[in-house]
């Protein structure tokens, strides 16, 4: 299987897991789109990783704003847009000394990138956070009131990026084991030959 066709398999589960989050407050933010973000940038060619997750952030943002009644672009949407491209971006960075431990280490800093990035825009932008350190800290904690906690929503980021970028990625490390390619799988075994027979006569 090519990896475009894994990619677009992995894109049709984040789009359904994007739309069940709006009818499943706890189901939100666990999304396989950052870990997409992040392996497209190691595993695929340049074009189809910038193409691919942010295409269908964007459409999937349309439908939702839509359904909700809201604008379809502001300034929260562009954050979440610079840190998908981020995470491309540390893909590419990855994909140069790519291992275990530097695919681990990608997934959780875009966790941890879009967490800081995304809050920290809420609190610049919503009245209803004090432009203080306290304030700041609410943003990153217990959000707004009657909402569920910050803290939630990272926890479903950073649960989802880890699992989906191990999935992801040991996927394409299969596939290049089994097109004899080198991975971090390990490289295939050798298939078993027959021994040379003696002629006979």
């Amino acid at each position: 299987m090519k990896p475009i066709f894994i990619a677009l398999a992995f894109l049709l589960v984040a789009a359904a897991m994007r739309l069940a989050a709006s009818f499943e407050i706890s189901l939100v933010n666990f999304s396989p789109l950052m870990a997409l973000a992040l392996c497209g940038g190691i595993y695929l060619r340049a074009r189809a990783a910038w193409l691919l997750p942010l295409g269908i952030l964007i459409t999937s943002d349309i439908l939702l704003n839509l359904r909700y009644g809201s604008s379809v672009f502001g300034a929260g949407e562009f954050l979440r847009y610079a840190c998908y491209a981020a995470a491309i971006g540390i893909g590419f960075a990855v994909a140069r000394r790519k291992s275990w431990t530097t695919i681990a280490a990608g997934s959780l800093g875009c966790a941890v990138l879009f967490y800081l990035v995304t809050n920290t825009g809420s609190w610049l932008m919503s009245p209803g956070y004090v432009k203080t350190g306290a304030g700041w800290w609410q943003a990153l904690t217990v959000g707004h009131p009657g909402f569920p906690p910050t803290l939630l929503f990272f926890r479903n980021s950073l649960i989802s990026d880890l699992v989906f970028t191990g999935l992801f990625a040991v996927t394409m490390e299969w596939q290049a084991r089994r097109a004899g390619l080198p991975s971090l799988l390990g490289s295939p075994a050798p298939a078993a030959t027959r021994p040379a027979e003696d002629p006979v006569g």
